[in-house]
């Protein structure tokens, strides 16, 4: 269950959310408009994907993949494997953005090159994949939770309304997959539509469930990773070996496992496991609790304590312990900010060095950055943030770096480089345009950012 991705990065960068939906177990996930005849430089986007290669166990990732596979996010259990048998065909309808289908186009080239599947647009034929443009008023109308989602055995979602009460729609009711709907929001910014893409398009032909313990992946409902990474890949790979099929048992794939990873993945042959243990549903809730919607703000802090005693009885050291230091430094930002840095830090020793924890140390180094800002230590800030400008673009998180890119120019121009911060602000623009959509929200966070710099007085400019 996605909830939370909007309270993930810092100075209220919005990235969207996603929400479980009804019935239980429909796949269900996230939700900024665009400006024409926009008065700023030019959108950009990503060249060619740079996704690496897992570092794993083979161990490791059988053990992930069953648990992926053979439950839905919710925790139930699902009783055979499914996938698509036949060439994947993929259309669009409604009112997409202008982003849409080439972004489509980008993964579905990713897939079929990364991932081994036959999936492409269909010409004329029938799809068994339909991505749906709509409004998300619409789609809150059909879920109120939901910011996008895909549904088993529909291909609107007007079908979807007429079909929502009936066990042709229920996941865990699926023998094989022959037609399933995307519903995506046309009036988010390109960024958010090319996540939901990615998270929707992997459950839709993969697998259902979400680990908090997978550091390295979209299927996490942590949501740092917006795009399909070469973990992600991989797991498709395996998921659409000739040696699975329809309605195999959890036994049955799990004995094809090992041959199927030794043969798509050697390196991880030699990885030893880390054999991370399971996340408790307790957990799960409390982080939840503490950055998702609807609770008050005393509620969200005391759940994110409670997250933090369970990390540390757990007696956990990875990415999730250091997860929890993170979400509780987001809750004590507006009351307590010598305690959230101190939070931030701790996270980011948690996170430690790993090469699959790169994107989430640039996350914390970001609201780090800030605070070094609003101190008036410039060169701090810039030390922080120069490691993970790469990060950023290497894992195409356009807001996430254009973030980190209007931190350096605060921080040039702060410490004197008058005229090369204005040149690196002018560049994070086209980023922020692709992240965050609207000029109203590309200036809004220019405003904000540019309101730490002690030298403006909270004056934020282009």
């Amino acid at each position: 269950m996605r909830r939370f991705r909007r309270f993930l990065l810092p100075l209220t960068l919005a990235l969207g959310a996603c929400a479980p939906s009804a019935p239980v177990d429909t796949v269900a996930t996230r939700a900024a408009p665009m400006d024409s005849g926009s008065a700023l430089p030019a959108m950009k986007s990503f060249a060619a994907p740079r996704p690496q290669r897992p570092v794993a166990s083979n161990a490791d990732m059988a053990r992930d993949f069953i648990d992926l596979a053979f439950a839905l996010e919710s925790g139930r259990p699902l009783r055979v494997f499914t996938r698509f048998e036949q060439p994947i065909r993929v259309r669009v309808t409604g009112a997409p953005p202008a982003s849409l289908v080439p972004d489509l186009r980008r993964l579905m080239h990713r897939l079929r090159t990364e991932a081994g599947i036959d999936i492409g647009f269909a010409e004329g034929g029938a799809a068994q994949i339909t991505v749906q443009a709509v409004s998300r008023a619409e789609i809150r109308q059909a879920l109120p939770q939901a910011a996008c989602f895909v549904v088993p055995n529909v291909s609107s979602l007007a079908e979807y309304r007429s079909k929502r009460r009936s066990r042709e729609v229920s996941w865990s009711s699926l023998e094989r997959r022959e037609r399933l709907a995307i519903f995506l929001p046309n009036d988010s910014s390109p960024q958010e539509t090319r996540d939901c893409l990615h998270e929707e398009l992997a459950q839709a032909i993969g697998p259902l469930n979400d680990l908090y313990r997978l550091a390295d992946s979209v299927f996490n409902d942590d949501n740092v990773h917006t795009v399909l990474t070469g973990y992600d890949m991989t797991v498709l790979r395996a998921y659409y070996d000739p040696a699975l099929r329809n309605g195999m048992t959890q036994a049955q794939v799990a004995d094809r496992l090992p041959g199927i990873l030794a043969r798509i993945n050697p390196r991880g042959q030699g990885i030893a496991p880390q054999r991370l243990s399971k996340t408790p549903r307790v957990w799960i809730d409390a982080v939840q609790t503490a950055l998702g919607p609807g609770t008050s703000p005393a509620q969200r802090r005391a759940a994110a304590i409670e997250a933090l005693k369970i990390a540390s009885a757990m007696g956990w050291t990875d990415h999730r312990r250091a997860f929890s230091h993170y979400a509780m430094g987001r809750l004590l930002q507006a009351t307590d900010p010598q305690a959230a840095q101190d939070q931030f830090v701790l996270a980011q020793r948690f996170f430690g060095q790993r090469p699959d924890t790169a994107l989430h140390r640039a996350y914390v180094a970001s609201q780090l950055a800030a605070y070094a800002i609003a101190a008036g230590n410039p060169q701090q800030a810039l030390a922080l943030i120069a490691p993970h400008l790469d990060t950023a673009a290497r894992h195409e998180n356009a807001a996430l770096l254009a973030t980190l890119l209007m931190l350096r120019a605060e921080a040039l121009e702060l410490s004197g480089r008058v005229a090369e911060g204005g040149a690196v602000r002018l560049d994070s623009l086209g980023w922020a345009r692709y992240g965050f959509g609207s000029d109203w929200a590309v200036r809004a966070k220019l405003r904000e950012i540019g309101g730490l710099n002690p030298a403006r007085q909270g004056q934020g400019r282009l």
